[in-house]
């Protein structure tokens, strides 16, 4: 059999749930590539990384949107079994996921989908991952989603704080909120990668990095050099933006290099589980990349900052 063939068939075998993932995700890239196209041209230098924060926010979640309705019996056992109707809220998050990534990469009522897409985050830590974290105290993995969420949280609120203008009072107190919490997290999982260099540089989970990437000690400790400077200044205020600029431009690079090919050996793999891990990695961190990249956005550029015009919300 022609090996391409082969290879076809091993992507899409065994594993609807990661073919529904893919799909959606093409095709949010699609949609944010052409929303976004014409900035992107005018852009100078950098701004083009910035540019990638909505993009790079609005795929992750049309993957996980689309995990949580061709999977949706399976994700419903972590609905904590208090509440009533847990395969409806598996549906519910699916649906409202990708409604939020299409807002998103659109930037049509991004004051709402972000807004409320920060809250169902931080009800998500509250409800599920603080419980499970505090059932496992000592287990590093489980506290890393936990501020892992909260920043996608924060990063939410950014967004929507953005669209209803910098200097209103709801989006300045928005943008603060998101803008401490990515910091926190940026700092914790610099520390992380000082101590742990060999994990999958970006988010820490139990993944490492492999054997066949040259230089990993060196990949390790620099992304924690990045996400603990780059936290320092978010925390302080201080060169907000071209600090989340070349952090997030870094992440998104690592994911790029990095997290593809390890995704496609992961969809070249028979185990259907395997798929949707590779997925899943993937997606994560480039959600992170993508909140980083949204306060880059969120923070004026020094010609914004000289312009008397800087004070309007803008339209969205």
């Amino acid at each position: 059999m022609n090996p391409n063939i082969l290879a076809a068939l091993l992507l899409f075998e065994f594993s609807s749930t990661a073919v529904s993932m893919s799909f959606a995700g093409i095709v949010l890239f699609l949609i944010a590539f052409w929303a976004v196209r014409r900035d992107f041209g005018d852009a100078p230098g950098l701004d083009k990384i910035v540019l990638l924060g909505n993009l790079c926010f609005a795929i992750p979640l049309a993957v996980f949107g689309a995990e949580h309705l061709s999977a949706a019996k399976a994700i419903m056992n972590g609905v904590p079994s208090y509440m009533p109707g847990r395969l409806f809220w598996a549906y519910f998050v699916g649906i409202a996921l990708i409604a939020a990534s299409l807002s998103i990469a659109t930037k049509i009522e991004v004051r709402w989908s972000g807004l409320l897409f920060g809250i169902m985050m931080f009800l998500f830590v509250a409800m599920l991952h603080v419980p499970t974290a505090l059932a496992e105290p000592h287990n590093r993995f489980r506290w890393a989603v936990v501020i892992r969420e909260m920043s996608f949280g924060g990063a939410g609120w950014v967004l929507a704080g953005t669209a209803m203008g910098r200097e209103s009072r709801w989006g300045k107190s928005l943008i603060t909120v998101g803008r401490v919490l990515i910091a926190i997290v940026a700092i914790c999982y610099g520390i992380e990668h000082f101590l742990h260099p060999f994990g999958m540089p970006g988010v820490p989970l139990e993944k490492e990095m492999p054997a066949w990437i040259p230089a990993r000690a060196l990949i390790g400790y620099l992304t924690g050099t990045f996400l603990v400077v780059g936290g320092v200044c978010f925390l302080l205020g201080q060169k907000t933006r071209m600090a989340a600029t070349y952090l997030g431009g870094w992440i998104v690079l690592m994911v790029v290099i990095i997290y593809t090919p390890v995704m496609i050996a992961a969809l070249l793999d028979p185990s259907s589980a395997v798929k949707v891990e590779g997925l899943n990695y993937f997606a994560d961190t480039l959600l992170f990349g993508g909140a980083i990249l949204a306060l880059a956005s969120a923070t004026p550029a020094p010609a914004e900052e000289l312009s008397p015009a800087r004070s309007q919300p803008q339209p969205i």
